[in-house]
This record gives structure tokens, sequence and C-alpha cells, in this order.
């Protein structure tokens, strides 16, 4: 643990923090940290039990005079976004994460640092330890698997919580306090197709796009940052349609929830043409950097000579394949009408792997609504449909309603304006939070979201504002002495 993590307030919360932090836990294979957490609450005396799927809900009694308050359902999820620069030499199935402090902010050398949603776990943690906060009987929730498909709070079961209140500790931004979130669905595109010899007169390359910003791939969609696939896809088509371009294989992004930073082709054109495609590509590198030169200001579009690939996708089959990658949408599909600002409804092309004969092409689409969710997601499937691909729609997650008279909305905006002299921004996120899954088994709990500011999350650009961190400490902990008695 770094020694200057040890000593940020509040320490119990940072060294939790720096303790999760070593343990990995990637998404479907969180079996290491799931026992981190079971021998956590067993260690400390605390009633811990896991659920079939893998949640654990540790309980703590209310503190002395606080025992007839309602019950509170705190919630974070275990697992984490692996995402790492290309140039970093990182083993996420074995190291911890490399943790540092630059100002009034904690970041990674390299990854994503965890914050989302390792400082909501922290929080637990640190609750559970306290022996002087005030607060009403607890009940904290540890969901697994939420970054890739929310398998932990679907598959919790109704009647395990007691509690009234749900706290989810899960957003980014401490003006904010979230009410409400979009729901979504994978769309994935698969198929196999024929190759064809590339001819000896022919020059192979590499191409690379790389330096993209990156991204959540609902928290930063409305940002205008660039995605690899498309503009690798945009580059192709082009070099298809003026130099008879043959696509070998493409490589591109690699989380459904994260806005693809880097896309790699590997392509052959004719040797009478190689000069002029190696300009072609110069000049395609100066028009992608301006026009993304404030939202992705280290976008690079490099070319290497490689040797010539022995095959290249079937010449109809490409045609094809890069004409369903321009058509598929992505990014802003519709902003709401009834909340200004928000993001209705969107696609990320996540993840393009197209090699040695079969192709897989994976987005999320997400909607606050679900009836429109289903819509991008049908009108997706159909394009890629016409491509020959099968495709599927799976891990169906429906979005949260908000509800801006529940009790608990209310004590917080309140306590918010007299802690902070300022309003909160109550709104709904265009993430995917757990709170309208979790909603469907407990629908009389009323739900709120809130968290310290964290900003690249799902990048190697993540980082958590130490300042932000004791805001956010301190109203919880003003928050849980108002939680009312119980009816």
């Amino acid at each position: 643990m770094s020694t200057q993590i040890e000593k940020l307030e509040p320490t119990a919360l940072w060294q939790n923090f720096a303790d999760l932090n070593a343990v990995p836990r990637p998404s479907k294979k969180e079996e290491r940290v799931i026992k981190f957490i079971q021998d956590f609450g067993n260690s400390q005396g605390f009633d811990t039990i896991t659920d079939e799927v893998g949640n654990v809900i540790i309980r703590k009694a209310a503190s002395p005079g606080m025992e007839n308050r309602q019950t509170v359902v705190l919630q974070s999820h275990l697992d984490m976004v692996h995402q790492k620069n290309a140039n970093t030499e990182f083993d996420f199935n074995s190291q911890g994460i490399d943790m540092y402090v630059d100002g009034d902010w904690v970041k990674a050398k390299g990854t994503t640092l965890g914050a989302d949603n390792g400082i909501g776990v922290a929080t637990l943690m640190a609750l559970l330890v306290s022996r002087d906060i005030a607060h009403p009987p607890l009940e904290c929730l540890f969901t697994i698997d939420e970054e890739t498909g929310m398998t932990g709070a679907m598959g919790l079961k109704g009647g395990l919580l007691t509690g009234t209140i749900l706290l989810n500790l899960d957003t980014e931004d401490d003006r904010e306090l979230t009410i409400g979130c979009a729901g979504g669905v994978d769309v994935t595109a698969t198929g196999s197709y024929n190759e064809e010899h590339i001819p000896f007169d022919f020059a192979g390359y590499r191409l690379s796009i790389t330096g993209l910003t990156g991204g959540h791939s609902g928290m930063d969609i409305h940002l205008g940052r660039g995605n690899a696939n498309k503009l690798m896809n945009r580059i192709l088509y082009q070099a298809a349609s003026k130099f008879n371009a043959r696509v070998y294989s493409i490589d591109g992004g690699s989380l459904r929830n994260a806005i693809p930073r880097e896309s790699f082709a590997e392509v052959a054109v004719p040797e009478a043409k190689a000069e002029v495609f190696e300009q072609f590509l110069l000049k395609q590198a100066e028009i992608l950097q301006s026009e993304y030169s404030l939202t992705d200001p280290n976008l690079q579009l490099q070319v290497e000579p490689i040797d010539l690939p022995e095959f290249a996708i079937s010449y109809d089959f490409q045609n094809q394949l890069l004409r369903a990658l321009y058509a598929c949408p992505n990014g802003i599909y519709r902003m709401s009408p009834a909340i200004s600002g928000l993001v209705q409804t969107s696609n990320n092309l996540a993840r393009v792997l197209v090699k040695d004969g079969s192709y897989s092409i994976q987005c999320l689409t997400r909607s606050s609504v679900d009836s429109e969710k289903t819509d991008l997601a049908q009108a997706i499937q159909s394009t890629f449909e016409l491509a020959g691909a099968s495709v599927t729609q799976k891990g169906s997650y429906p979005g949260w309603t908000p509800n801006p008279d529940a009790t608990i909305v209310k004590t917080m905006t309140n306590l918010y304006k007299e802690l902070f002299n300022e309003e909160p921004h109550v709104n709904a996120c265009h993430a995917g939070l757990e709170c309208g899954i979790l909603g469907t088994n407990y629908p009389q709990m009323e739900m709120i979201s809130f968290g310290p500011n964290i900003t690249g999350a799902h990048s190697p650009d993540e980082k958590v504002q130490i300042s932000s961190v004791q805001k956010y400490w301190s109203f919880l902990l003003e928050t849980l002495k108002q939680i009312p008695v119980k009816a």
C-alpha cells in the first residue's frame, strides 16, 4: 500500500480502498474478491451471507440510540473494468492496482484505477469497522458483475434484504443525487466468412488507431469522443473503394461498456498504389486529428509495412461488413425531451474482431425508455443481419424510473443545501445503475445514488478526487443520522 494513500482522510476508507485494490477483481472472475469480502465480514464478527450468484450481504446492528430507525441498504459492486494503455505491461489477473497521489487526485499507473466502484466498496467497509459513527441498522450489499451484465443484481432474490431505503454509492459527481438511470441490452453479431488468396503483387500494412480518450459508454457518450472502431472502419471503407485494399483482420475495442480507444487492422493494397495509399493515410491522420482535436488530442493513425498476409476476407463479404459497420448507429440516438441535457438512447459499437474466417461485433444499447431501447437494438440487429450475421440480444436490464417525491430524496436534497450552501443536481443518468434491477424485487424500497468526483471511468485516465471523497463521506455520515424512524 502506498504510504501516500495511507495518510489520506478519511483514513479507514482509503486504507480499505488500498486493500481492495490489491485484489484482482475482473468481472465474471470475482472469486478472489468475494472471498476477500467474506473474510472481512467474518473477521469482524458480522452476520455475513453469500447468495447463490455470489452477492455478499453483511449486516450491522444500529448504533446505540438508533435502533428504531429504518434499516438502510448500502450498495456497491465488487468488480471493476480492466483497461490499460497499449504500452503498459500489466496483468490484471495477478497484479494489484499501482496507485499514486497527484495533487488532489488518486490515479493509477497506466491502468484503470477501480474507483468505480471501489470507493463505494471501501466506504461500506469503513462504516462496518467504525466504532463511533452514528447509524441505523445497516445491510451492506456487495454485488458482483455489474460491469458486464449486472448479473449480481439480477440474481438477487426478493426477501434477502429487509431495508426500506437503499443508498447506491456508484455515481461520479459529488454535486449530483441520481434518482433514475438507463436500461441496456447487449447486441452481438457473429458469423463466418470465406477467405481469398491475396495476389503476390500486393503490399501488406498494419494500421493502428490509438490515443483516443475513451471513457464510460453511458456517462461519457454525450462528449463526442472518437470511437476507434468507427474511425478504423471509415479508413478501411475509403481504402477499399479508392485503392482496392483487401482486409485481412480487424481488432478494435475491448469492453462493451467502454468507448473504444484503440483499433488495429491488417490490410493489403496493390504495390502500384502503395505510395499513394501511404500518402492517403497521412492525410487521413491530419483530418481525424483536426476533427477530434478537442475531445481526443492524442489521437494517432499510424501505418507500418508487414509481411504480406496469405489470405484476406472475401471481396463480397468485405464490402458487406464494412458497409454494415458504417451503418451501425454509434453515440447519441435521441436526447430526452423530458429532462434537459439527458441522453435518452444511445449505442456503443464496442468491439470488432475479424480474423481467420470468423467475426464478432459487440454493441451495448442503452435507453431510459425500454421501448426505444428495443427499437434501436432491432435496427442494429437488422443492419448486421443484412450482412448475413447471426445476431443475439442478451443481458437486457431495466431502467430506473425517477421518484422525486421519495422521502430519502427530499431528505438528502435539503441536507446537501444545508451542508454545502448550494442546490444539488437531482437527476437521472444515462449509465446503467443496479437500482432499476434491484427495484424489481424490492419495489417498495426508496432508492438514491451518489458518490465522489471520479473522472475517466473505464479508461486508464480514471482518477478520484481526494477532497471530493471527504465531502461525500461527510454527506453520507450526516445522511445516516437523519434516517427516519420505522413506520
